[in-house]
């Protein structure tokens, strides 16, 4: 198949199909002798969490798990997994799953023994620069879905169960030391996860080759992480042991976390507090709204979705472009809109009132405001 490769961007990445076999070799390297695997509690008893725990154990680190994990994770979350490293005397972490977990591993990781409550490094001006780095352990990421990215990130979304607003918590040394992408380990995806974090991939690509900032790196890649996943989400959601399939949607999930670099936008303004009140499944929900946000920063970004189009093969332009989309989200069963996924009329003002303070509002190619925000929550119902 030949998809097999050692990158060195953004961060060291061992990619290919089996390469779960080197994670001791990747956690000595590092200069950990007693790893915390962190995981969720649905992947907790799956053979595949087994499996990274019995290479561990057979090279001498241990085979210690923590999986209190919830799908938009909080800090009380967090504070069970610190109480479990350092009772455990560990000096390291394995992230494995999808965002959730690697989000929350990365937070244990940060928050070992910091000066500051994890609220004071939100991603805000150089709020980073409070923490101490040296104390930050270091992390090995394993992503077992193809939708966040999470894993060659340098930041963890984490919910403040007193607000039930999302935040993005940064530091540079987040970015894990090695991340082993092994596509084997998505095969076992149930499909509404797979077409769900597949979506999520999308998303981020999309909002980053939208955004009106300047970055071209992340623009090339934003470009071609959406030609991955318009080829290959159907397949792998078809065919779920499409080992190809899977590892292009596995390199265009790392892709996306790197071209949103660039900027996100009103898709994710918009998706983060539906998870945060209603613990929507991200990645669709971001699919949900998807349409509504292209068709309300349409004046703004015509042109760029028709020279998008003419890449991706979409007969049509702008028009041809959301036509492929609605045809994607039919073929992967995503709900029609947020009523289909539970939202109510009445909590329109609250949620504008979130959307509005989520941090990817900024990268929106139209300003977004509280009038038509609102209206384009009501455009979702």
């Amino acid at each position: 198949m030949g998809l097999h490769a050692n990158w060195s961007y953004p961060t060291t990445i061992k990619f290919g199909a089996g390469r779960l076999s080197e994670l001791a070799e990747h956690c000595k390297a590092t200069g950990m002798a007693k790893p915390l695997l962190v995981t969720d509690r649905g992947l907790a008893s799956l053979p595949i969490a087994a499996q990274a725990l019995d290479i561990l154990d057979a090279a001498g680190l241990g085979r210690a798990m923590f999986s209190e994990v919830d799908p938009n994770p909080t800090e009380a979350n967090m504070n069970a997994g610190l109480e479990v490293y350092r009772a455990g005397g560990h000096d390291g972490v394995v992230a494995f799953g999808g965002g959730s977990a690697l989000d929350l591993g990365k937070m244990i990781a940060l928050m070992v023994d910091q000066p500051v409550s994890v609220w004071e490094l939100e991603d805000v001006g150089d709020w980073w620069t409070r923490a101490n780095p040296a104390t930050i352990a270091p992390i090995i990421a394993v992503p077992t879905t193809a939708g966040t990215g999470s894993e060659v990130g340098r930041a963890g979304v984490l919910t403040d169960s007193a607000t039930h607003r999302k935040k993005i918590i940064f530091h540079p040394r987040l970015m894990p030391a090695v991340t082993i992408c092994d596509p084997i380990l998505t095969i076992g995806m149930p499909g509404f996860i797979t077409a769900g974090t597949g979506m999520d991939a999308l998303a981020h690509c999309l909002e980053a080759y939208c955004s009106p900032h300047y970055h071209p790196m992340s623009q090339g890649i934003a470009l071609e992480g959406m030609r991955l996943v318009l080829e290959n989400l159907p397949r792998a959601h078809a065919k779920p042991d499409d080992m190809e399939a899977r590892a292009h949607m596995m390199a265009a999930a790392a892709m996306g976390a790197v071209a949103f670099q660039k900027g996100l936008g009103a898709i994710h303004s918009l998706s983060h507090p539906l998870g945060a009140v209603y613990n929507t499944h991200h990645g669709t929900t971001n699919a949900v709204v998807m349409p509504m946000v292209l068709a309300f920063n349409r004046p703004a970004i015509e042109n760029r979705i028709a020279r998008a189009a003419s890449y991706l093969d979409i007969a049509g332009g702008f028009d041809g472009f959301v036509a492929q989309i609605m045809e994607l989200r039919a073929a992967l069963s995503i709900p029609a809109n947020l009523s289909a996924m539970g939202v109510e009329a009445s909590q329109l003002d609250e949620l504008t009132e979130m959307a509005l303070l989520d941090p990817s509002c900024g990268g929106n190619p139209i300003e977004m405001t509280r009038e038509n925000t609102r209206a384009l929550f009501e455009a979702c119902l």
